[in-house]
């Protein structure tokens, strides 16, 4: 295998995968040549050597003088290439070391391909390189890891003694077979300058610069700094009618429009005229006067010239004051105009100033220079003086800067009443009306009838009537009381409104009468003749009155029968007893001769849902029963509680008297 083919595969195999032929001597023909086939793989693991689904094929024609054509496609040609880059430098006799803008990869292949061969070579060894020899047995005894020829490894050379040596950047492991890669970077046999880092690869190293080259510029193959020609990349950001011009590290935009002579080109392509008479030295000879014109300028011979409020006289031989006041242009606008010598002042009117630098009357803010001193309430600025207003409810005042109160009332803004306050009114309402909350303004009638207290307003019931309310009553037995409000009964009996005949009594209860007739039981007469009563209750009481020899009357306990009538009102709210009849005797001490004898109350008839009992107690020496409504009743409603007031001694019932409660229970609480 020839120098060239063997070395160029295994530079190219770090990134290209190649197929070579190769001549054996210098006597075959291209026919004759025997082939080897050599696959090449770079950045797999070994075990996936034949993994690849996309790889690059070079054919390499090789003549045992290195002139054979080489035949490459795809990436693979670059590598021929820069073989034959190599191989050109060494036939001329250059350095190996070319300084070109080529890849990393590419400088290298380029290099080993310059130094395997020199002019005095034999062909079969190159400066430390060692080359397969025809009489070593490959198989047997040299391996390695990424070159494979038929499944056996050549980064390996076998000497004739059956010894293997390693390629540049490589070295021999213990086992006296197999290669490995030198760190050339841990090891410090690098030659990186200061400022560039070392990089390891395979079988040799590269040196990258730590430092960034800056903007416009872009790192090489070559670790140097290249400038960037953004007109040609197409990333500058000149305009349609700029071209770009590449400089080191940037660009300029130069406008495609050229100015002619006199003229100065603007940032933005504009050509703008130059004045000549303003440059350092002046265009224009002593004695004379430049004067700029468009493109270029004149120079005139030296003539009087005059400062401003000046001009020249009419011989044009000296300056003379203008008269601004007399000119046709109203220079103070409409204000006085005073002429001075070169000059002018204005004697502006009331409500103006002067103001020295535009030289004209400005208008003075009297609301702003005297805040809170000439209104009283609101100025307001207007040209050459100012103007007072009032806030609402207020009025302007004679002097213009005063302000009175509105009396608003005077026109009935309110429904009822109007108060006027300072610059303001308040609407209120009579009795019985109450303001609306709408407007502020209207007065609407309160229902007091409606009220949460509606119902304690009036006894029965309650009319509302615009701003007040009426009472009303039920239309029998009732009237109105003098406030108003509550419902009093009508005593038919005391009036004579009652329809009662002579026999009968009439007895008055709430909200109408009752006309009463009690007759005593046989064997019982009335105690006295009881004329018609106009208190709260009448009593009638009948005595015992036994005929001769009826011993059942006799013997019959009951001594007295009193009737008793009472009127109760339905109550509203009933939280406690209330006591309607007492019953007083005398105690029995007050008997001489006697075994004292004990009272016993008792309810025997009409106790209506047992709303009432009896109770007993002792009251300034006497014995009361006290008959108390524990539970509350609705009217109408009549009953006839039968009472027994029994007096008992020894246990047995001496003496006993009943007492007949006519209850009438109104429909009414009042």
């Amino acid at each position: 295998m020839s120098v060239l083919s063997n070395h160029l595969l295994f530079y190219c195999s770090y990134t290209w995968v190649c197929i070579s032929f190769c001549p054996c001597d210098s006597s075959d023909t291209m026919n004759q040549i025997p082939r080897t086939k050599i696959i090449l793989s770079h950045g797999q693991n070994r075990t996936d050597k034949y993994r690849q689904a996309n790889v690059y094929t070079a054919v390499l024609n090789c003549s045992l003088e290195y002139s054979s054509v080489l035949l490459c496609t795809s990436a693979p040609q670059v590598c021929c290439e820069c073989c034959l880059l190599g191989r050109a430098a060494q036939e001329q006799g250059l350095t190996c070391d070319l300084n070109l803008s080529v890849s990393y990869q590419c400088g290298l292949v380029s290099r080993a391909c310059c130094m395997d061969k020199s002019p005095e070579s034999d062909g079969n060894l190159v400066q430390n390189h060692l080359l397969v020899s025809h009489k070593c047995d490959i198989n047997k005894y040299c391996y390695a890891t990424e070159v494979y020829v038929e499944n056996t490894t050549v980064w390996c050379h076998c000497l004739g003694n059956n010894t293997c040596s390693c390629f540049g950047g490589y070295k021999l492991k213990p086992d006296g077979k197999n290669c490995e890669d030198i760190n050339e970077c841990l090891l410090g046999s690098h030659h990186c300058r200061t400022g560039e880092r070392c990089i390891n690869t395979l079988g040799s190293y590269r040196c990258q610069r730590e430092i960034s080259c800056g903007t416009g510029y872009e790192l090489t193959d070559s670790n140097t700094c290249k400038d960037i020609d953004e007109c040609e990349t197409g990333t500058h950001n000149c305009l349609q009618d700029f071209e770009c011009q590449n400089t080191p590290g940037s660009f300029r935009c130069r406008p495609k429009l050229q100015c002619p002579e006199g003229f100065i080109q603007d940032a933005l392509g504009s050509c703008i005229d130059i004045n000549e008479c303003l440059s350092g030295t002046g265009p224009c000879p002593p004695g004379q006067v430049c004067f700029n014109t468009v493109g270029s300028y004149t120079c005139q011979r030296n003539s009087v010239n005059c400062g401003r409020g000046y001009h020249l006289n009419a011989e044009g031989t000296r300056c003379v004051d203008i008269d601004e006041c007399a000119g046709p242009d109203n220079t103070c606008a409409g204000h006085g105009c005073i002429n001075l010598v070169g000059t002018y002042r204005c004697e502006c009117r009331t409500g103006f100033i002067f103001n020295s630098i535009t030289r004209v009357c400005d208008d003075i803010n009297e609301c702003r220079h005297y805040p809170g001193r000439l209104c009283a309430h609101k100025c307001e600025n207007i040209l050459g003086s100012y103007k007072c207003s009032c806030t609402t409810g207020f009025k302007l005042a004679s002097d213009g800067r005063n302000c009175d109160d509105i009396n608003e009332c005077e026109s009935g803004p309110c429904s009822q009443e109007c108060a006027n306050v300072y610059g303001s009114y308040q609407c209120y309402c009579r009795r019985g009306y109450q303001l609306s909350d709408v407007d502020g303004i209207t007065c609407e009638d309160i229902d007091e009838c409606a009220l949460p207290t509606g119902g304690h307003i009036c006894s029965y019931r309650c009319h509302n009537t615009p701003g007040s309310f009426q009472c009303m009553c039920p239309m029998k037995g009732y009237t109105l009381a003098p406030n108003g409000r509550s419902c009093q009964d009508v005593d038919e009996c005391v009036t004579g409104t009652h329809t009662c005949s002579d026999t009968e009594s009439c007895f008055n209860v709430q909200g109408g009468f009752r006309c009463l007739n009690f007759d005593c039981p046989p064997n019982y007469r009335r105690s006295g003749e009881t004329t018609a009563r106009v208190d709260r209750s009448d009593t009638i009481r009948c005595i015992k009155f036994c005929q001769p020899n009826d011993i059942s009357c006799v013997l019959d306990p009951v001594h007295s029968v009193s009737h008793t009538v009472i009127s109760l009102p339905t109550f509203r709210e009933f939280t406690k007893p209330e006591e309607i009849v007492f019953l007083r005797s005398i105690t029995p001490s007050h008997y001489p001769h006697v075994d004292s004898p004990d009272i016993v109350y008792d309810i025997q008839e009409g106790n209506v849902q047992n709303s009432f009992d009896i109770i007993k107690r002792f009251e300034h020496g006497m014995i009361v029963g006290v008959i108390r409504q524990v539970k509350p009743l609705v009217g109408p409603l009549s009953t006839v509680l039968k009472l027994a007031m029994n007096y008992v001694t020894n246990g047995v019932v001496s003496h006993r008297n009943i007492i007949n409660v006519h209850i009438y229970v109104s429909e009414f609480w009042f």
